[in-house]
């Protein structure tokens, strides 16, 4: 065989397995984008579904206070009456479901809403103590029993006073 040959049999060669190289590396390279997509996809998926976790938080833990703050005022309402029944029931089950939501959003929602949400949740657990104390007929000072419908107040000194039911 001449050198020409040889010369064309590998140019020929070279030229057949660069363009299989070529379109197997073009076949990886699309594999590798798909990939990426993929993974951007799941992400992007993963994203919406806990962004969907912390909307469902909020709703369920403003529900829950809103819940909260008018089973007090019932209470509150039932204390002027001079008699609380059911009521009673409600604000403890409003209360209990409050923490059970607040619990939950402790694992879902950043910091500084968490802060405003366990400050509240303080305020509305320190009236809640003085409503069922005021219900209970053992009031602290500062604590004081709503007027009633006819405008008299309870027994316990007219000089304190209690905090805003409303």
């Amino acid at each position: 065989m001449d050198v020409g040959s040889v010369t064309a049999v590998s140019v020929a060669v070279v030229g057949v397995v660069g363009t299989l190289l070529s379109a197997l590396l073009t076949q990886r390279a699309a594999d590798r984008s798909r990939q990426r997509e993929r993974e951007r996809a799941e992400l992007a998926r993963e994203c919406r579904g806990e962004l969907l976790d912390v909307r469902t938080c909020y709703v369920a833990l403003n529900t829950a206070t809103r819940q909260y703050l008018a089973a007090r005022t019932d209470q509150v309402h039932a204390l002027r009456r001079d008699g609380s029944g059911p009521v009673r029931q409600r604000l403890t089950a409003a209360r209990d479901q409050h923490r059970d939501v607040y619990a939950e959003a402790q694992l879902h929602v950043p910091d500084p809403v968490l802060d405003l949400a366990g400050q509240l949740s303080r305020e509305l657990g320190a009236v809640y103590g003085m409503v069922k104390r005021l219900d209970a007929g053992a009031p602290r000072e500062g604590d004081s029993r709503p007027t009633s419908p006819s405008g008299r107040s309870a027994s316990w000194s007219s000089t304190t006073r209690m905090a805003n039911p409303g």
